[in-house]
This record gives C-alpha cells, sequence and structure tokens, in this order.
C-alpha cells in the first residue's frame, strides 16, 4: 500500500500496481474467470465466484478509495446507473430522499420511478441554497448532493449540509462525478458516500461503462457489497482494467480539461450570441465564491445560454466541426449536448442551454470552432 499522503498526481500512478518484486509485472493483469479452485472443498476458496470477487477490480477499488480518503476499497459496479441504483438502496422502504432540483438526468429519473412505485418520497431541494435544503431535512433519511450540479453547475455547501443531516441521523451521499477527487473529497466534508459514474473523468476515454461507490464506514461498505453481489451489477473484468488504465492519467487530463475550460469560460462571457456562461470560475458566477473556498479548482463543465432559443442552439451544435454533439462528459474529447432536447430533463434547465464537456484540445482550436459555429447559429 502506497502512502496515502502522496499528492493525487502521484498516487493517481503509483496505486493498484503489483509488488516492487523481482521480475513482477509493472501493471496488474486481467483475470478472466468465471469460478476459482477449490470453491467446493471443505476448506473453500477466498473468492469462490467471481460474482463475489475478481482480482481485477481490486486494483481500481483500492485506488479510488485512497483517493477519496476512505479506510476501505470502493466497490465497482456494472455502469454509472447501477451505482446510483445501489446507493437509493441505502433509504429504508417507505423512507425519504432528498434529491437536488437539478441533477443528473439519470438519478432524478430513477427517483420518480422509485417514487411512484412507493418504495420512498422524495422531496426537491435547491442544494446551492443551504438552509433552504436543511429546512428540508427533517423527518428524511437520506440527503443526494450533487456539488457541481449536472448540468447547471450550481455549487452546494457540502460539509454544513453533511453536519445538518449527521445531527438529524441522516445518511449523506454526494455524486462526485463532476468534480472527481481530485477536486474535491467529500467524505472529509462529512458525506457518508460517495458515487461516481466511473464511465466520465476516472476512465476519461469514452469506452467503458461503469460506476463505483465509495463509503465512509467500513461496515457499510461490507453491507453495500453483499448486496452487490445478491444483485449482480458488477463490472467485467476488462472495463475494470481499462478504468485502472484511464485513472493513470487523471491528473494531467483534469488539469489541461479545467485550464482550458477556464478559458473559453473567460472568452465566451462577453459573446455576443449568448445569453449568459455558467461556470464555478467565474467571479461572476453565483457559485464562485463557494468553489473557490472549497474546490480544488472548478471542473471542466460550463454551460452556455444560446441566443435564439433552442433551434438556435441546434443549429449551433450542427455548425460544429472539431467539438462532438454528443452526451456524456468527462473524456478527453470536447463534447456539446443541448440537455433540453431529453423529455426528462427538469424544466428549469432552458431550451437554449448546451453543455459543454471540455476536454485536452488546444485551446485555441477549440474557441475558434466554438466562435464560428456560435456566428452560424444566428444567420
Amino acid at each position: 500500500m502506497h502512502n496515502p499522503d502522496l499528492s493525487p498526481e502521484s498516487l493517481v500512478v503509483a496505486l493498484g500496481r503489483p509488488p516492487h518484486t523481482l521480475d513482477a509485472p509493472v501493471n496488474p493483469s486481467i483475470t478472466m474467470t468465471s469460478t476459482y479452485v477449490g470453491a467446493a472443498t471443505p476448506t473453500g476458496s477466498e473468492r469462490v465466484y467471481a460474482r463475489f470477487s475478481n482480482p481485477t477490480w481490486d486494483p481500481f477499488e483500492e485506488a479510488l478509495g485512497t483517493l477519496e480518503k476512505a479506510s476501505s476499497p470502493a466497490l465497482l459496479y456494472a455502469s454509472g446507473m447501477a451505482s446510483i441504483a445501489a446507493a437509493f438502496n441505502l433509504v429504508p422502504l417507505g423512507g425519504t430522499i432528498v434529491l437536488p432540483e437539478t441533477a443528473y438526468n439519470g438519478t432524478l429519473a430513477l427517483g420518480q420511478q422509485k417514487e411512484a412505485a412507493g418504495h420512498f418520497k422524495v422531496r426537491i431541494a435547491p442544494v446551492s441554497d443551504t438552509d433552504a435544503t436543511i429546512a428540508l431535512l427533517d423527518g428524511a433519511d437520506v440527503l443526494w448532493i450533487e456539488s457541481p450540479t449536472n448540468p447547471m453547475l450550481e455549487v452546494a455547501d457540502i460539509a454544513a449540509l453533511a453536519a445538518a443531516a449527521k445531527e438529524r441521523g441522516i445518511l449523506t451521499i454526494v455524486d462526485n462525478t463532476f468534480a472527481t477527487p481530485l477536486v474535491q473529497q467529500p467524505l472529509t466534508m462529512g458525506a457518508d458516500v460517495v458515487v461516481h459514474s466511473v464511465t466520465k473523468s476516472l476512465s476519461g476515454h469514452s469506452d467503458v461503462i461503469l460506476g463505483a461507490v465509495v463509503c465512509a464506514d467500513p461496515e457499510l461498505r461490507q453491507r453495500m457489497h453483499g448486496e452487490r453481489t445478491l444483485q449482480g451489477a458488477i463490472p467485467g473484468p476488462f472495463e475494470a482494467w481499462l478504468a485502472l488504465r484511464g485513472l493513470r492519467t487523471l491528473s494531467v487530463r483534469v488539469e489541461k480539461s479545467m485550464a482550458n475550460a477556464q478559458e473559453l469560460a473567460e472568452r465566451l462571457e462577453n459573446h455576443p450570441n449568448l445569453e449568459g456562461v455558467r461556470y464555478p470560475g467565474l467571479p461572476t458566477d453565483p457559485g464562485y465564491e463557494r468553489a473557490k473556498a472549497t474546490m480544488n479548482g472548478f471542473g471542466a463543465v460550463l454551460g452556455i445560454y444560446v441566443a435564439g432559443g433552442a433551434e438556435a442552439a441546434e443549429r449551433f451544435l450542427d455548425a460544429l466541426q472539431l467539438w462532438t454533439p454528443a452526451t456524456s462528459l468527462g473524456g478527453v474529447e470536447s463534447l456539446a449536448e443541448r440537455r433540453r432536447r431529453h423529455a426528462s430533463e427538469p424544466k428549469s434547465v432552458a431550451e437554449n442551454m448546451v453543455r459543454l464537456s471540455v476536454g485536452i484540445e488546444n485551446v485555441d482550436d477549440l474557441w475558434r470552432d466554438l466562435d464560428q459555429a456560435l456566428r452560424a447559429s444566428a444567420l
């Protein structure tokens, strides 16, 4: 085990590697198996069956757990939604969960589905408004936080909300997909559980579907491990191996993407074909002061409001050449998407808002493409 006091830049490279013994491989191997020798013997085997455990999962789970400053490894899941669903299972039957007003579409949709089925009740909170959110906590069982939120980029006071939740015996779960553990570590702010779509920045190459959960309490982690085993939402070994491979460059990718995002947000702020820009790194943004005080950077996602409504936003997307009009975020390539094209997107998300996931390309090339597409949107 590497010293967790190493800098994140070193940890993402060093964690999850085989011991430094003579002729040992530098990288862990992929174990493709469905069962293990000894599973049927009187003494048994440690792993028993591949739905319970796979040595290919271990390096990534150990690495992410360390990066999030947890005392136990993370748990990998088959997808980001599988990890969200697993975290939702922490709400007792008939209980209440407080969800953000704007959040990942899948989170809100699953919450609505479970409420309709009578599994639990949902309260909707404006998580960037600390007092208003705390006012909704009494009698709840779980508080779910996104910060920054998807796609509105609102910034929550995670520490204050987690403290208020703890006073009331409420579990706090934070979706840390946007920020990554390099920008913020919610467990150190009092959160109980962190959720990730590993598909996004952690893997970083738009070629993996994975999710993860990290728990502050090892006993809660053990409980979730047991439920994962029974419910079967396990990752494939190849996907886990690819995710670890992507994690090696997380630091340099996040650094470059955030620098690009900051520069583009500043250039876009006064663009004549925009009605506005949302990015926590802009001093004019409502979340700037809180993000500056609590986050190690401002993330690589920004929102722009194209002048002329939804039609102009669609013309903008059609005119892009270097940027890819596609859903998702956190890859090395820059992506753009009008979120309200999804019927289930919250109505608080404007029709003309385009979410930009900024990649690692040359910032001037990215700017020129945005600028020409914005000008084309007005024609």
